[in-house]
């Protein structure tokens, strides 16, 4: 907000006292300027006083001018019209007679700091009682507040009595609040619309916006990650890509200082030269042209035409070449890594990808993370690689792997996760699945299954093989909450039991006495006869002891319910570990250890095959009441 005039006192520069004068002018800052500099003071120290305001309008006609023509504030009312305000043939101005002279020392309202501000269009006037601000109350206050506020406006061009009809309730506002007060002092600022005129419609040059170009915000202090170029950018089905904003000349308007404001032409620099496809809709309105994506994929532009496009290919992802690659696994975007070269990386270092379907021939490099809902690498994964897809398929694997469905030809003392793993040739490494196939298994793997572990070779020893029903780890937490909440539970019940045992001990013993007293109540009423309060008191309390110990044995016996439930629950998290299997296809060899992990009571049970024994299906049975044993079983 701009700010015009202020009322706060300036200290004056010296001592030299101007005499009182008077002119008539329409431009009263320029005035006191002119003043302060032939006297050779300073602005701040000379004050002036509004004697009278005179309004001139004219109508000019054929592009000529025709003489002003002063208004009394009736007549101007008149002309006042929005047909008239926004017609730039019809002009308004203001003549102001002041009288000028130097600032007096004790002026009541030095401490009274107002000033007047505007939008930038100047169509908006506004007050504004700076913080600190001290005032007293007296008889003239009102006159006088309208008076610092017209010698404000004055200063500032803004026109007197013109497009002003809010500011008679500001003043009475501001007047009543001192009065009530007597003495204000304003804790913090204070802004009212003072004046109001008509607010132009600003011109409209054309646009075009590529939306699908969209950046993060970067912070002042975060540094630019120039491996995310957005080598390609995705979409998905019915994204707004790209915009063309159409020009559109704006509406005239009037300010408070009364001049008309004319709108600009537009500028038309941006109109869309190219073309698009099928795969790009074009929707037309007045105000502008939008192009959204028809399909999911991600935006292709060559030949001065856009498309959308699903299948890419590219040599290598790299940091020199492309850069990460976020185009999202719901993107249906379809990648193929071309490069097969055992002795480079066709996912380099450091490098992020996530699409929807990925096919690399060669290797996987360090720090590489791939996400997809189906990848397959044709190479090798480096250790500290992480491989992650619904549907996973990877030749030599030494990093981390995560999915669903995940099959590797050759395990070399990688991580693997997921739902069903097959792993062809296993040496070393740690995999936990719900079912786990190993082709041929070598030495040091560490396999956790909640459901199944099958070895149709096993060639190597030192493996441990676990069956563990708490495997995932949103079981496990299930399990502890439902454990915390039996635990709440049982708290519960066995306080509403005490209850119970509490309020029928108290109705039995006074059952007798409450009877006798519900015949005299009924017999009271039968014969019209006031009932004696105390009667009245004592048939209220059995009857809620009475209702409250109904309330308590229904909620006992919800709560028993549901503490059933829980406990059933419980149970059912251990359920499947007797129906889990570890199946060894081949002959015992060397030192391997099977483990069966119990959910209630927390408990491990682990068997050593010995070398060279023929079974082949393990399982866990109880063969006592609370012991488990693992035992070899049929099919």
């Amino acid at each position: 907000m701009a700010v015009f005039a202020s009322g706060k006192k300036d200290t004056q520069s010296s001592q030299t006292k101007i005499r009182p004068t008077i002119v008539r002018t329409h431009n009263v800052a320029k005035e006191l300027i002119s003043v302060a500099k032939s006297n050779e003071v300073s602005i701040g120290s000379i004050d002036f006083n509004v004697l009278d305001v005179q309004t001139y309008t004219r109508l000019n006609k054929d592009n000529q001018e025709i003489e002003w023509e002063e208004v009394t504030n009736h007549e101007l009312q008149t002309l006042l019209t929005e047909e008239n305000l926004l017609n730039k043939n019809f002009q308004i101005k203001q003549m102001y007679e002041i009288e000028m002279f130097s600032k007096i020392q004790n002026e009541p309202y030095k401490d009274f700091h107002l000033t007047i501000g505007a939008n930038a269009t100047k169509c908006k006037v506004y007050l504004g009682i700076r913080e600190d601000s001290e005032v007293t109350y007296n008889k003239n206050f009102e006159q006088d507040l309208v008076t610092l506020i017209n010698k404000s406006k004055a200063r500032a061009n803004i026109l007197i009595n013109v497009f002003d009809t809010m500011l008679p309730s500001v003043v009475s506002k501001i007047v009543a609040y001192v009065m009530v007060q007597e003495s204000v002092k304003y804790e913090k600022s204070e802004v009212h619309l003072v004046a109001e005129s008509h607010e132009p419609v600003p011109t409209r040059n054309d646009a075009l916006i590529l939306h699908y170009e969209k950046k993060e915000n970067i912070s002042e202090n975060e540094k630019v990650d120039y491996a995310n170029r957005g080598f390609i950018k995705s979409v998905k089905k019915d994204e707004l890509l790209m915009e063309y904003i159409k020009a559109k000349k704006g509406k005239p308007g009037r300010n408070c200082r009364g001049e008309f404001l004319e709108p600009k032409e537009p500028l038309e620099s941006n109109t869309p030269s190219f073309s698009t496809d099928a795969t790009i809709q074009i929707i037309d309105s007045d105000d502008k042209i939008e192009y959204r994506a028809v399909e999911n994929g991600y935006v292709v532009f060559d030949a001065n035409a856009y498309t959308i496009k699903s299948d890419i290919d590219v040599g290598e992802i790299s940091f020199k070449t492309t850069g990460n690659i976020h185009a999202g696994i719901d993107s249906d975007v379809s990648m193929s890594v071309k490069e097969s070269d055992v002795m480079k990386d066709a996912i380099g270092t450091g490098m992020k990808v996530e699409v929807s379907e990925i096919e690399i021939e060669g290797n996987v490099g360090p720090n590489a993370q791939v996400i997809a809902l189906k990848a397959t690498v044709g190479g090798q994964t480096h250790k500290t690689a992480t491989m992650t897809a619904e549907n996973l398929r990877i030749n030599i694997h030494k990093g981390r792997a995560y999915g669903k469905n995940i099959h590797i030809t050759r395990l070399e003392h990688g991580e693997v996760e997921g739902e069903i793993v097959d792993i062809a040739q296993c040496v070393g490494g740690n995999i936990r699945a719900k079912e786990i196939t190993l082709e041929s298994c070598g030495s040091y793997v560490n396999a956790t299954a909640s459901r199944f572990i099958e070895i149709k070779k096993l060639q190597g020893s030192e493996n441990t093989f676990i069956i563990d029903p708490l495997l995932k780890g949103s079981i496990k937490k299930g399990l502890e909450q439902n454990k915390e909440d039996i635990s709440k539970l049982e708290n519960n019940v066995k306080n509403i039991k005490k209850e119970i045992k509490e309020y029928t001990e108290i109705v039995q013993k006074n059952q007798k006495n409450f009877e006798d007293v519900r015949r005299r109540l009924i017999n009271y009423k039968k014969n019209n006869v006031k009932m004696p309060s105390s009667f009245v008191k004592q048939y209220s309390k059995f009857k809620k002891a009475k209702e409250y110990l109904s309330k308590i044995e229904k909620e006992y016996i919800s709560k028993k319910d549901h503490l059933t439930l829980l406990t059933t629950k419980t149970a059912s998290f251990q359920d499947n570990i007797f129906n889990a299997r570890i199946i060894n296809r081949d002959r015992w060899v060397g030192h391997n250890e099977i483990i069966f992990r119990l959910v209630d009571p927390p408990m491990e049970v682990s068997y050593i095959p010995n070398e060279g024994s023929p079974d082949k299906i393990f399982a866990i049975v109880e063969v006592d009441d609370g012991v488990y044993k693992i035992e070899a079983v049929k099919e």
